[in-house]
């Protein structure tokens, strides 16, 4: 296995590693809030297990940006590609914004979505405004695992 290959497979590991982190901790911080709102009040459970679901979409953007690199070099093939230093580099850096976002976004993400946890706990008509907050975190999720796709895209 070349070099290049050894630093398109790391690569593809941050890209699914560090936002899969990143959302088991968002997503345990929202449901130590959860666990804590219906522990009073047992029908928020619905609301709640919705909630805890959203900081969990960075890890879903990180394997999938991790697969693309998989296929992308052969790995499901058993025919690992021959990448040069610099191809393998170059994947490699394609790979960090939803590394390094989606490890990030997630956490602060399961913070502010677990801060809405308070919020529906009195006014549980404002489950959409707890939504919105988080979907805010969520769009700087997406941007990277668009730039992670198209530098993927550009370099593959």
């Amino acid at each position: 296995m070349t070099s290049g290959a050894i630093l398109a497979l790391l690569g593809a590991a941050l890209a699914v590693g560090l936002p899969g982190i990143g959302s088991a901790i968002g997503v345990g911080i929202v449901g130590q809030s959860a666990a804590g709102l219906v522990t009073e009040q047992p029908d928020r459970f619905g609301q709640t297990l919705l909630l805890q679901a959203i900081p969990g979409t960075q890890g879903i953007y990180g394997l999938l940006s991790g697969f693309l690199i998989m296929i992308n070099i052969g790995v499901f093939t058993g025919q690992i590609a021959a990448l040069s230093l610099q191809q393998g580099f170059a994947i490699l850096m394609a790979s960090l914004p939803i590394a390094i976002v989606g490890w990030l976004s997630a956490i602060a993400q399961g913070k502010t979505v677990a801060a809405g946890i308070s919020l529906i706990a009195k006014r549980p008509e404002d489950l959409g405004k707890t939504i919105t907050y988080g979907a805010m975190v969520e769009t700087y999720a997406v941007l990277a695992f668009l730039a992670t796709l198209l530098l993927i895209r550009g370099v593959a």
